[in-house]
């Protein structure tokens, strides 16, 4: 709503650039005001999309004068790879040597991992897609952009699949980069406070493998707030590879949302804001539910 609002209280419209051509007569202006329905009052106007849209129906973009949803949903498919892939490496990474890192307090691998996330926590995310660009062009070990090169085209499934591959590298690496010092922190805290509770000094004393208490005693007792975690990492994920796909060209809901904002089209605007409140709703959910599978305090009926 707040989206909606501040986007109709701006000054302008997508049709603000047809008044200045003076092929275009205010009279056809002015009939496109009205097939668009921007001539209505403003709470009218958000009423009228939001009946709509929960039929299904999330408006006509001005700028590809099509259907805002399939717009959105094939720009969504590219996002969905990208954050999905990215936050699957991300945790599959962070999991091990955060528990490690929390095993091994006060040494090497500990002091490493703090300087690691330290140094990554101060680097902007922008700063290291730049970087990877620059090296991508320099020595050309991976594409610098795009989803696809020109060449696979006409290639078989295949060689497409390895394209798109190759493709992936920057930006994968740029998210996984980006999200791993924070969830190498939250994981080493989890960690440590289960590291400390009675019954793992307990079974400590009984000479269980030091392995085997970290993996099958430790890490389910710390995973409560690392399932909560799952919900929050996914949504911040996914709003930083919005500002990644515009730097390395990624064709997903970044370009998309930059362009309609520059172009004043109203409801493509809305309706990427809108699946991205859902995707970070259906985290949540999966969260909980995980949260729900995992933690038998949560299923107890008498908590207290």
């Amino acid at each position: 709503m707040l989206s909606f609002v501040f986007l109709q209280l701006a000054p302008g419209d997508f049709f603000d650039e047809m008044r200045l051509n003076p092929q275009i007569s205010p009279e056809a202006v002015a009939r496109l005001h009205r097939e668009y329905g921007l001539d209505k009052p403003l709470p009218v106007r958000y009423f009228s999309w939001l009946k709509s849209a929960a039929s299904g129906d999330w408006g006509t973009s001005f700028a590809y004068n099509a259907p805002v949803a399939p717009l959105i949903w094939s720009r969504a498919r590219n996002t969905l790879l990208l954050t999905g892939l990215s936050m699957l490496l991300c945790w599959m990474i962070a999991l091990p040597i955060g528990v490690f890192s929390a095993g091994e307090r006060h040494r090497w691998i500990d002091h490493g991992c703090s300087f690691l996330t330290s140094f990554l926590l101060v680097t902007p995310d922008l700063l290291l897609a730049l970087g990877l660009l620059w090296i991508a062009l320099r020595t050309h070990w991976f594409p610098a952009g795009g989803m696809f090169s020109l060449k696979s085209a006409h290639a078989g499934s295949v060689a497409q699949c390895r394209d798109l591959a190759f493709h992936l590298i920057a930006p994968v690496a740029v998210l996984v980069l980006g999200g791993l010092p924070v969830l190498l922190r939250h994981i080493r805290a989890a960690m440590t406070d289960a590291l400390q509770t009675p019954y793992i000094r307990a079974a400590r004393s009984h000479g269980i493998p030091y392995s085997r208490l970290l993996f099958r005693h430790a890490l389910p007792a710390a995973s409560a707030p690392l399932v909560s975690l799952f919900g929050y990492s996914l949504g911040s994920l996914l709003s930083t590879s919005l500002l990644i796909e515009v730097v390395m060209n990624w064709p997903g809901l970044g370009p998309l949302l930059l362009e309609a904002i520059l172009a004043r089209d109203v409801y493509t605007v809305i309706g990427t804001v809108m699946f991205s409140a859902l995707f970070l709703a259906g985290g949540m959910f999966v969260a909980d539910v995980l949260l729900f599978a995992t933690d038998p305090r949560i299923r107890t009926k008498d908590i207290g």
